[in-house]
C-alpha cells in the first residue's frame, strides 16, 4: 500500500474514541487469518498501550485527526456555558456521560466536563461523579496539550480557568 493513500502519518496525533490522543508509530503490514493488512501502529503514552487499527478500518473505527481550531473554540465556548443537569436518575446520566467521553467528540466531551465541574462553592461531588469528571477533563486536556504542544497540565490550567470564568 502507498504511504500518499494513508490519512495518517508516522508521528501524527490521532483521536481514537475510546482511549483519547495517541500517536502513529508506524504503518506495517500484518497476515491475519490468511490476509495481509496494513495496520496503523498507535502508541497511548499515558495508557501504556500500542493499538493496531487497519488502515482500511480506521474511519468506521472513529480514528480521527486532532480537532481544528473552530472546533476547539466551540469547546471553549461550551466550557463557559451554563451546566445543563437533567433531573434523571444519576446511573441513567452517568451513561449518557459515558457515552458522550467515549464518543471521541471534543464539544461532547466539553459538555461532560462543563456539566460536572463544581465550583468551590458548591456541593461536594459523589465519587462516581468525580470519577467521570476527571475523566472527561483528561481526554478533552490531552487533545487541547497536543494542538497547542503544550503539556497537559497546562491545557488542565487553560480548561479550569474557562471553567471559573462561567462560574
Amino acid at each position: 500500500m502507498s504511504k500518499s493513500a494513508l490519512e495518517f502519518a508516522v508521528g501524527d496525533h490521532v483521536v481514537y474514541p475510546a482511549h483519547g490522543v495517541g500517536q502513529v508509530k508506524g504503518v506495517e503490514t500484518q497476515e491475519v487469518a490468511g490476509l495481509a493488512l496494513d495496520l496503523y501502529i498507535i502508541t497511548f503514552d499515558h495508557e501504556k498501550m500500542t493499538l493496531r487499527v487497519p488502515t482500511k478500518k480506521a474511519k468506521t473505527a472513529g480514528l480521527r485527526g486532532l480537532a481544528d481550531g473552530a472546533v476547539v473554540t466551540q469547546a471553549m465556548t461550551t466550557l463557559k456555558g451554563r451546566a445543563r443537569v437533567k433531573r434523571t436518575m444519576w446511573s441513567r446520566r452517568a451513561q449518557e456521560y459515558e457515552a458522550k467521553i467515549n464518543s471521541g467528540d471534543l464539544i461532547s466531551i466539553a459538555e461532560v466536563v462543563r456539566d460536572l465541574h463544581r465550583a468551590d462553592n458548591q456541593p461536594e461531588q459523589s465519587y462516581s461523579e468525580r470519577q467521570l469528571y476527571e475523566s472527561a477533563l483528561d481526554r478533552m486536556a490531552r487533545e487541547v496539550a497536543a494542538i497547542e504542544k503544550i503539556d497537559r497540565d497546562a491545557a488542565v490550567g487553560l480548561l479550569t480557568k474557562s471553567l471559573i470564568k462561567a462560574a
